[in-house]
């Protein structure tokens, strides 16, 4: 027993000035280790006399117990005294405030969807959801576009496997969708979503984009009310005194029809790389609803008439952020999603 209470004796000391990690994993070998000291003592048991076991057993066991419990309480202790020195060393100040987590923003077509959304709301629009699939009826031939039309030729269709059906490649079908809804109660409203074009994807075409549609049907409509609506939305969307151009056009949905274009942002109509150094920028394409789409819509043509208008939310972020290429609204690169806080 007395070669017991030296050993733990000794023991003790030699792991109380044990300074460092190196120090202490030597101590562990010569102690804890298989052939260290204390498996030795415990390999004695088997060489006493059997009437001294029990006794040797039990005070062996307790030795161990302490042993290993000095070892794990120095082991803490050390690990605590390092990082201590660590983070002196190191000169951590515990008060200043801490990194602020990442969060997320919106996407920049969100963020044009929404400055849209508001713009139009406090002109009276009530917005509404139509679907990505639509009917070929709804999509075209309500549009005043048969079978066999010529303008169909304007979009390269996504047809599903069911006859008939396919996806949307413009908004407007949601006109016709509103009208059967409201017809014959005046309407005024905006339908944003996404459409589908079966194009090669380049730096200003993707095969899905958003667009917003808008549509106000009533008595007594004129092309002076378009006009003015869309006056009203440039001033509030890129800067009051905006110069707006409107170029005619043609639409079948829309008679008479023209294209809007706005005085160049970037370099304020004097001509430069965006702008094709026209001095212009195409924004949107309008006109007053077409007879044939109002009477497929439920109104009377000699009672009521209207005005539609289309544009692509891509588009007016390229045009006020100065963007050049499409395609980088898709790529979830994050590098371009952050810039806009």
């Amino acid at each position: 027993m007395t070669d017991l209470s030296q050993l733990q004796e000794q023991a003790d000391a030699e792991l109380a000035a044990v300074a460092d990690e190196a120090g202490l994993e030597a101590w562990r070998i010569k102690y804890l280790s298989r052939k260290g000291l204390l498996p030795q003592a415990v390999d004695r048991l088997g060489a006493l006399p059997r009437e001294e076991r029990a006794a040797y057993g039990k005070a062996v066991n307790v030795l161990k117990q302490s042993v290993q419990s000095a070892y794990e309480a120095r082991v803490a202790a050390l690990h605590e005294a390092s990082l201590a020195a660590e983070l002196t060393a190191e000169g951590l100040d515990v008060t200043l405030p801490g990194r602020r987590p990442q969060v997320g923003r919106l996407h920049p077509t969100s963020r044009i969807l929404r400055d849209v959304y508001s713009i139009f709301a406090h002109m009276g629009f009530q917005i509404y959801t139509g679907v990505d699939v639509e009917s070929d009826l709804n999509n075209f031939q309500l549009l005043n576009m048969p079978e066999g039309h010529p303008a169909r030729d304007m979009w390269d269709t996504f047809y599903t496997l069911t006859p008939g059906v396919l996806l949307r490649t413009h908004t407007s079908p949601g006109q016709i969708r509103v009208m059967h809804g409201h017809a014959p109660e005046p309407i005024r409203v905006i339908l944003p979503g996404k459409c589908y074009r079966y194009e090669q994807v380049t730096a200003r075409s993707e095969m899905m984009f958003y667009q917003v549609e808008g549509l106000a049907v009533g008595e007594n409509i004129t092309f002076g009310d378009l006009k003015g609506t869309l006056v009203a939305f440039a001033d509030q969307l890129f800067g009051e005194g905006r110069r707006l151009r409107f170029r005619c056009s043609h639409f079948p949905f829309t008679e008479p029809s023209a294209e809007v274009d706005v005085d160049c942002i970037i370099c304020g109509g004097k001509g430069c790389r965006v702008c094709k150094y026209t001095g212009w920028l195409e924004i949107l394409g309008c006109g007053m609803v077409h007879p044939v789409v109002l009477r497929n819509g439920g109104y009377d043509p000699e009672r009521f008439s209207g005005y539609a208008f289309g544009m692509g939310p891509e588009r007016i972020a390229m045009l006020r952020h100065g963007i050049d290429d499409i395609r980088y609204f898709y790529n979830n690169d994050v590098r371009f999603l952050e810039q806009f806080a």
